[in-house]
């Protein structure tokens, strides 16, 4: 084999050991990310939501005051009732995602059934905050 083509195929594994890597990096901060996001659903499901407020990511805690968090998470999710079962559904690890500053984010997605509501879909949104904690950074109910 002639030097540019051992160039060639030594870049090509390089390429396919860096994407490797990159993977598994991602992966083990999806996991992270879903137990944070478990968590802190579990303080939603509980009706903890000032507690709820207290360990979102200090992006949500800078932009919502605790009063109006508490009203729009009980408005939204006390008409559904106790949570019967969740499951996983879909997760994303991104850099940007529209109106929020870069970071690193995973949007999560849960099948949820409720008391009051057979099917949803819970979207959360966990951040990487500054002190390396995933929180969450948003929520939505569809």
């Amino acid at each position: 084999m002639n030097g540019k083509k051992m160039w060639i195929v030594f870049g090509v594994a390089t390429l396919t050991l860096c994407l490797s890597c990159n993977s598994m990096a991602n992966e083990r901060k999806e996991r992270n990310a879903i137990k944070a996001a478990k968590a802190w659903l579990a303080l939603i499901d509980e009706g903890r939501y000032g507690k709820s407020w207290e360990t979102a990511a200090a992006y949500v805690r800078n932009v919502v005051p605790k009063g109006r968090w508490k009203q729009m998470l009980k408005a939204a999710r006390e008409p559904l009732g106790r949570v019967i079962s969740r499951r996983l559904k879909a997760k994303t690890y991104r850099r940007t995602l529209p109106g929020a500053p870069d970071g690193e984010y995973v949007v999560i997605q849960f099948v949820t059934s409720f008391e009051n509501k057979k099917l949803a879909i819970e979207t959360v949104t966990p951040m990487l905050d500054k002190d390396g904690k995933w929180r969450v950074s948003g929520y939505y109910i569809k």
